[in-house]
């Protein structure tokens, strides 16, 4: 049955393992890092006019390809390294061989979004993927010169920005919420510092980062949008190696070599901004007593345990604090880890396992005599995965596994302070447990038909210990009260559901060049967020599935065409997508969901729906590198109780995005780089009147949700490198000189409508008499013209 040893392209690309001929002799070998004897993962393989045959590296940077007539010349390639070339005879042939690369210095023209194959986007079957390098991250422009992970994944087609300086992420129509985000398989609830202006990742300490939004392989789920996979690097094996940076508002350093001999090895990171010191600095006793910083500091130790088995140890913890005089605190952190262990069974059967635990929290203190209170709450997710995958044949490739997880959700407790007129608040913890079975199969149907079949079940389980309340005809309302409720003891089920999620990809090779892409993906999601922001805050409400709100289903087709042209230095692909969304949840107005056992009672659920085109334009190769993309979506939420019932756009829709990436190398030693980015103006809700309630003017809203608009969005930003150039030295040294909103713009983070007195909105009734009084429109933005230096180097 030819389609049962369907799909093998995605999935041993995935593993770097290249199926080979029986019948052949195979050549085998090694591609590591010159400098620090790191593997390199997914290097080019082939011998010279053969390309289309060549073969990639695997995890331990091995690979295998079946040999030509010999000698010959076999060629290595790498992104960011300088090609390998050796000819090899037929007595090098019997014995493992050797190639080490040695990393190009600042060459931005092997600096791409991808690390593949030239010919990638046109031969594989990934549809709606992105694969970041980490360079190409470090040469855009950045806010405060500050590198960001997610703030370079806005630039992409088909995802958007929350607005302002922030890295929430809205992926083709999809909210916040509805992206896991992992580091090393770990989920990262809070994936921000500084309120959402930074991410938690350290850029140094980071291999690669994939984004998941059109097919997804079998093996992953969990969110409804899409999948942000980031992966911490090894260690070197052979010596120390150093790497850091001194900005205008944090410092970082990392640190990686050899940790008990050249089988294992090491990498930490840590980070810290030092925001609060220029604080201290201020003659203003109302800012100088003030705190605000944020840390973080990761790590990754590894261990080769023999031919085939190899250890890794990952963790991360992050913690962000805000201050005011004393009074008042706010600071929430993250800690993640990982275990991975992965085993190559044979040459064509491999193994991994992968234990993690995440957990977030967050505490707010308030110091006053008559209204003090802690707040505080956590929640973890803790999970085991298993994976196997095998090579059938030369064609086809089979994954199978299991994947279980743990939610715990912790009581929100509010304890007063001695003598707080505030009363004590504790909810209920919510606990959950989900188990995933997945398989999939590749399989190359012909030399131009290539599929990719999946099936994912998810089982999941709210479980207790718990209390479940019970409403008149089973309809949550607050302005009803329940009838009763029913405790539940620890692990007993509350509620259980089960989704099937069928996934299926087709390429076509319209010739060596030109590429047709289609997939079908559905997703269940079981946990969400219950917020009025839609940037995300973290405070913000976490909420199961149970048994008035069910898991999130979302499928989404994809269908693309990809071409690459002139010798592959550039590619242009043009996507289109439609997603449908079932039990989507939105607040209702005036909804208070932070402190109550009864947060069914405070939202609402329905439907949604997303579509759009996605152009990407992008130069591989040159002095001159980048890309141009625009993307035309639309998103819509349909819910009873909102909007008169009535379809509306949720606060992401946005029509227009276009973004342009570019990166100039001018000499070895100068680089510049420059970003612009245009979008619509986020959908919103302005006041259409006003009423007087205990002599305050308090404005009054349409029965219709977000009818407006901010004005549009744009912004450009630029940098300029130097690089001191390399003679040999140790240490390594480079200046970045950057502007953020090069032109000024002053791009709306929000509008305030309230009464101005004396046409000065900076006016307090305290402040004196009071001539005039009206109502107004008070726009705030955060940064125009935002220069910032930082000092790179390496050791």
């Amino acid at each position: 049955m030819p389609f049962l040893r369907v799909l093998t392209l995605l999935v041993s690309f995935s593993f770097g393992i290249q199926a080979f001929s029986q019948s052949g002799k195979i050549v085998q070998g090694q591609v590591l890092d010159a400098v620090n004897s790191e593997p390199l993962i997914g290097a080019s393989v082939y011998w010279e006019g053969q390309i289309s045959k060549g073969s990639i590296t695997d995890i331990e940077g091995k690979f295998q390809i079946e040999s030509t007539v010999l000698p010959s010349k076999l060629i290595i390639s790498y992104v960011g390294y300088e090609r390998s070339e050796r000819i090899i005879n037929p007595k090098e042939a019997d014995k493992p061989l050797k190639f080490f690369l040695k990393p190009e210095e600042l060459s931005l023209q092997e600096v791409i979004i991808q690390e593949r194959r030239p010919d990638e986007q046109v031969k594989n079957l990934e549809i709606g993927k992105a694969s970041v390098p980490i360079e190409t991250i470090k040469n855009i422009p950045a806010l405060f010169g500050e590198v960001d992970l997610l703030r370079s994944l806005q630039l992409l087609p088909g995802v958007q920005t929350a607005g302002e300086g922030t890295t929430g992420l809205f992926v083709r129509g999809g909210s916040a919420d509805q992206n896991l985000v992992q580091l090393d398989g770990a989920p990262v609830y809070n994936a921000s510092h500084f309120f959402g202006i930074f991410s938690v990742f350290n850029p140094d300490a980071l291999k690669n980062v994939d984004l998941y939004k059109g097919n997804m392989p079998s093996r992953f789920g969990g969110r409804a949008s899409s999948l942000i996979d980031v992966s911490l690097r090894e260690g070197g094996k052979n010596q120390i190696h150093g790497e850091g940076g001194i900005g205008s508002i944090s410092s970082r350093l990392t640190l990686d070599g050899p940790l008990f001999g050249k089988n294992s090895s090491f990498i930490v990171s840590a980070r810290r901004t030092y925001a609060d010191l220029f604080l201290k600095l201020s003659s203003d006793p109302n800012l100088n007593n003030n705190k605000l910083n944020f840390h973080d500091l990761s790590g990754k130790f590894s261990f080769v345990l023999g031919e085939k088995d190899k250890l890794s140890v990952s963790t991360y913890q992050g913690s962000d604090f805000l201050g005011l005089d004393d009074q008042f605190g706010l600071g929430w952190t993250n800690w993640v880890s990982a275990l991975n262990w992965n085993r190559v069974n044979s040459e064509t059967s491999f193994f991994d396992l992968q234990a993690y635990h995440s957990r977030y929290q967050y505490r707010v203190d308030l110091v006053d005599p008559d209204n003090g209170f802690e707040w505080k709450n956590a929640l973890s997710e803790s999970g085991l995965k298993a994976d196997w995958t095998r090579i059938l044949d030369k064609k086809a490739t089979v994954n199978w596994g299991f994947h279980s997880q743990f939610y715990r959700f912790a009581p929100i407790d509010l304890i007063p302070a001695e003598g707080s007129a505030i009363s004590p608040i504790t909810t209920s913890p919510v606990q959950g447990i989900l188990n995933n079975l997945f398989a999939g199969i590749s399989y190359e149907i012909s030399p131009r038909l290539s599929t990719e079949t999946g099936l994912r079940w998810g089982l999941f389980n709210q479980v207790g210990k718990g209390t479940q309340y019970l409403y008149p005809d089973n309809l949550p309302d607050r302005d009803i009260d329940a009838v009763d409720s029913v405790a539940f003891a620890s692990f007993e089920n509350m509620q259980f559901y089960q989704g099937l999620e069928p996934r299926i990809a087709f390429r076509y090779l319209i010739n060596p060049e030109f590429s047709m892409k289609l997939a079908f993906n559905r997703n269940f999601q079981y946990v969400q967020i219950a917020s009025n922001s839609s940037a995300g805050l973290p405070i913000d409400r976490w909420i199961l599935a149970g048994k008035y709100v069910k898991p999130i289903r979302s499928d989404q087709i994809s269908l693309g065409l990809f071409h690459n042209f002139d010798q592959n230095r550039w590619e242009v692909s043009l996507e289109g997508y439609y997603k449908d969304l079932r039990n989507v949840i939105d607040l209702r107005n005036g909804a208070q969901v932070l402190f109550t056992d009864q947060v069914e009672t405070e939202i609402l659920t329905g439907n949604g729906w997303a579509y759009g085109l996605e152009f990407l334009l992008r130069k591989n190769i040159g002095k001159t590198t980048g890309w141009l993309a625009y993307t035309w979506s639309r998103a819509w939420r349909q819910i009873d109780g909102i909007s008169l019932n009535q379809p509306y756009n949720p606060r992401f829709d946005r029509p227009h995005d276009v973004t342009l990436v570019l990166n100039h190398e001018f000499s070895p030693s100068w680089t510049a780089g420059l970003t612009f980015v245009y979008t619509i103006g986020q959908a919103v809700s302005f006041p259409v009147g006003s009423y007087m309630v205990d002599n305050q003017t308090v404005p009054l809203y349409s029965d219709f949700r977000n009818t407006n608009r901010f004005p549009d969005y744009h912004r450009m930003d630029a940098s300029v490198t130097w690089k001191n150039p390399d003679k040999g030295r140790k240490w390594r040294g480079s200046w970045n000189f950057s502007i953020y909103n090069l032109y000024g713009r002053k791009n709306p983070f929000a509008y305030e409508f309230r009464t101005i007195f004396n046409n000065d909105i900076n006016f307090s009734i305290s402040d004196g008499e009071i001539t005039s009084a009206r109502p107004g429109v008070v726009m705030t933005y955060l940064f125009t013209f935002l220069p910032s230096i930082t000092y790179n180097f390496q050791f």
